[in-house]
């Protein structure tokens, strides 16, 4: 299901480690055609990443990576230039939870950066505090790059659930770090630059979700929510041709508790 003609299929998806699910990318891959993939915590260092396998489906390859945590990596049909690991702000921050780069196509360019934002739980713990300050340093960077005026892409997993019809029990998650109104505000914040969520340009229908818990039955019963995003600088949303949730993904053997959230912009 290759993209439509000059366009650009740009997904994301918090693969929960690459090399235990390399069979499922790959043949996800093959399936869906995707021009851009912003995976998420990929888990291994940048050397133990599977590039032969992905190489081969005629992938460029830039990573981010971790022992054992955390870990982001872009994949592209095209060349990856002006590649940006991490994110300023803090000096100490050693978690690897950005990645970012130019794909040039037909002439014009397209910035686009994996993002795995901070989870924040338990709330009363510095975890919090960190994912609040992760939050801060990406709108700082998200201010730079939208001066550009370029088509630009901030996709991940954000680790927030935006508004109540994005999970399936709002008082459930009331007092969750994905959903304390502290958490919203700043993840408003940010879209306040000028971003625009590539999903609710398209629909408004509520259970959309990209999440399932492996606990308490979430998938059989659909208590899902929505963290992954597609965050699309206004150049990049007037050119947003469709987008699709790869909700089958979740039925496959040894899945993601996440499924790959993908979107069609004309070049």
């Amino acid at each position: 299901m290759p993209s439509l003609p000059n366009t650009l299929r740009v997904a994301t998806w918090n693969i929960n480690s690459v090399r235990l699910r390399i069979d499922l990318l790959t043949g996800w891959l093959k399936d869906i055609q995707p021009d851009v993939v912003c995976l998420q915590e990929i888990k291994c260092i940048d050397e133990a990443f599977p590039r032969e396998e992905i190489e081969a489906l005629g992938y460029n390859i830039a990573v981010h990576g971790q022992k054992s945590y955390n870990g982001v990596a872009l994949l592209s049909k095209y060349s990856l230039e002006d590649v940006k690991k991490g994110l300023d702000g803090d000096e100490n921050d050693d978690q690897a939870r950005y990645i970012e780069a130019v794909i040039s196509v037909a002439g014009a360019a397209m910035r686009v950066a994996s993002i795995y934002l901070p989870n924040g739980n338990p709330v009363d713990t510095p975890k919090y505090g960190y994912k609040l300050r992760f939050i801060d340093r990406l709108i700082t960077r998200a201010r730079e790059l939208l001066k550009l005026e370029e088509k630009l892409i901030l996709a991940g997993d954000y680790n927030v659930i935006p508004h109540a019809q994005d999970c399936y029990d709002a008082k459930a998650w009331a007092n969750d770090a994905l959903f304390l109104p502290t958490t919203r505000a700043k993840f408003q914040e940010l879209m306040g630059l000028g971003l625009n969520d590539a999903l609710r340009l398209t629909s408004d229908e509520a259970g959309l979700y990209t999440f399932w818990d492996y606990q308490a039955g979430a998938w059989p019963k659909n208590l899902g929510i929505r963290i992954d995003h597609l965050l699309l600088s206004p150049e990049a949303a007037d050119s947003l041709v469709q987008v699709q949730i790869d909700k089958h993904m979740r039925n496959q053997e040894k899945p993601s508790d996440h499924v790959p959230i993908w979107a069609d912009v004309r070049t």
